[in-house]
Parts: C-alpha cells; structure tokens; sequence
C-alpha cells in the first residue's frame, strides 16, 4: 500500500494535469476516503501549493496561480518532452536573452530523473545528429518578448526603442499584429504608427518596449506569418529578378520559397500565343545571381528571364559548361 507522502505527491500530480477534481474522483485514485482527501489537501495548502476548492454540484479541487511554483510532478514521457525541447529549443535560436535559463532547467529536469530514464535519453543525445550547424543567433530578452506578445493579444499600441541594422536607434509607436519565429529568429509584425506602414521588426534589436493607452484595429488580410515571409520576399537588394516559370504553384515553390520569391499569375497580352497559359510570374531580389542558374536547372521547368540581362548570360554560361561536361570523353577528361 502506497504511503501517504507517496499519495499527496499523487495528489499534487492528477491537480496538475489541469480541471476540476471532484473528491470522490480524487478519493478513488488514491484508494482513500473523502476525508483523506480533504486531509493530503491540506498538506499541500501547508506547503504553500495554490490548490483551491470549488464549491457546487460540479466542485471538488483544482490548482490556483501561486506567488512561486509548485512543486511540478512530470511523468517519463513528459520528462523527455521538455528535454528535447529545450535542446531543440537552443540549437534553433528560439531562446531568450537568459540563455542560462535553459541550461538550468535542463539541469534540474536531468538530475531528478529516474536513472533508467536519463541512460535513455543519454542514448538518444548521443545519437542524435542533425543536418545543419547550430547557428549563433542574437536572442530577444525575455521581459520585451512577453510585453510584445501581451500587445499583440489585447491590441494595444506600444513604444518600442529599436537599433536597425545600420545601428540607428529610434524609438517608435508600432501597433504589434504577431510574433513570429523564423529561421532561429524571433520578429514581431505591425504598423509602425509614426509613418503608417507596415514593417517588420527583429525581437533581439528591441531594447525596450512598454505598452501605450488606447487600442487598435488589426487589418484583415494576410496572418503574421505569411506578412513576414513577403517582406523578406519584397525586401530591398542588390539585384530585382523577374522570371516567367511554366509550372504549378506547388512546383516552384519546392525550390522558392515564400520568403525568397513572389508569385503572380501570368495572363498572355492580346494577340500572344495562347500557349503562354500556365505560367506564373516570378519576382525575387537578391544580392548576388551567381546561385540562381543551378536553381532554375534543378526546377526542370520552362522558364523566361525577363530581367536582369545579366542573369541570362550566367544561365548560358552554366549551361554551355554542362554541355561540354556531357560531350567530354571520359579519359580526357580525367587527363584534364
């Protein structure tokens, strides 16, 4: 028969797992009466754990918000749940500014696991390897990421002092419309109020942001996320392409990306064949075309360049160097 510490750390695990417990779904559980409940319960009370009770036909127990955490009662499975996520958590970027934060928490999740679990997830570290280096990216501090999500919840317009990437600093009213994590970065989109349009804003580059009166309106249209991805789309470059791809939507975007290209349907002019049906047009900015030829190649799709005339004479140039690949006898071109 379990002990009765072992109950109320029971106790504290099924209140945990969220809701209303009543006392007799609570009393069976344990294998105890209800007033043996009311006693663990007040046990828990004692060691200052938020557990209120609710009165009524559907009441029983339930956790409050506390001044401090409670103890956390974690299955196995949940253990290495948060684990994980915390490790994929740092290699992706998607920290705060107190990256020991994670660390620690880490720490304190390993060191009370049940041994046979943490030989388990040792194993698993070990042989885990991922296909792309861990990035070292600038993370956002905890407080202005939680103050910008809190805007963008209740609508409330926010100052907000920002550093560009050409190290200006300014500080702005922004009327925040969604966080959003991308590539190992956090961003926050909005109006900027002072000039009334839309921009987008790295959450590392705040250095302070603290909520304003009033509220506003956010526009219908497209969500945070598909706003972030055209502003990188739309972003300002070295070079502006335009290209016309014979394809589906599906098909181009496998190798351009939303954050990379834009996309419109291509009708044919008056009089043009009327064969050009099918394509889209395809706009994209960059600072260097050297990496487009192969990607168009790897596309295997009919293609028009329209602009920059440069860009046609690096796609001959690739393909002229393929085609004498092709015709090279083998032991010449080893010899070479």
């Amino acid at each position: 028969m379990p002990r009765p510490t072992g109950r109320v750390l029971t106790l504290l695990e099924l209140l945990q797992s969220g809701g209303t417990r009543t006392v007799a779904e609570l009393a069976d559980r344990l294998g105890v009466e209800g007033r043996t409940v009311r006693r663990y319960v007040d046990q828990l009370v004692e060691l200052d754990v938020p557990v209120e009770s609710v009165r009524g036909r559907y009441g029983g127990y339930r956790l409050a918000p506390g001044y401090r955490l409670p103890p956390l009662m974690l299955s196995d499975d949940e253990a290495l749940a948060v684990l994980l996520g915390l490790v994929a958590g740092r290699r992706a970027g998607l920290t705060t500014a107190e990256r020991t934060a994670s660390e620690t928490a880490s720490a304190k999740i390993r060191r009370v696991l049940p041994q046979h679990v943490a030989r388990r997830l040792d194993t698993l570290l070990d042989a885990l390897t991922f296909t792309d280096r861990p990035g070292e990216f600038d993370t956002p501090d905890a407080e202005v990421l939680l103050t910008v999500a809190d805007a963008v919840r209740h609508r409330r317009p926010l100052s907000v002092r920002y550093t560009d990437r050409d190290g200006q600093r300014s500080e702005r009213t922004l009327h925040a419309y969604g966080v959003v994590a991308h590539a190992g970065r956090w961003y926050v989109t909005g109006q900027d109020a002072g000039i009334g349009e839309d921009r987008t804003f790295r959450l590392d580059r705040i250095a302070a942001a603290r909520p304003l009166p009033g509220s506003f309106e956010a526009p219908e249209g497209p969500d945070p996320a598909q706003r972030l991805l055209s502003a990188f789309a739309a972003a300002e470059y070295e070079h502006e392409v335009t290209l016309r791809i014979r394809g589906t939507v599906e098909q181009i975007r496998a190798r351009l990306p939303a954050s990379v290209a834009s996309l419109e349907e291509y009708a044919p002019v008056a009089g043009e064949d009327r064969a050009a049906e099918g394509w889209l047009r395809v706009g994209l900015r960059a600072e260097r075309l050297d990496w487009l030829p192969p990607l168009l190649a790897s596309l295997d799709r009919p293609f028009v360049i329209e602009r920059p005339a440069e860009l046609r004479d690096l796609v001959s140039a690739l393909a002229d160097r393929l085609a004498s690949c092709a015709r090279a006898e083998p032991d010449r071109a080893e010899a070479e």
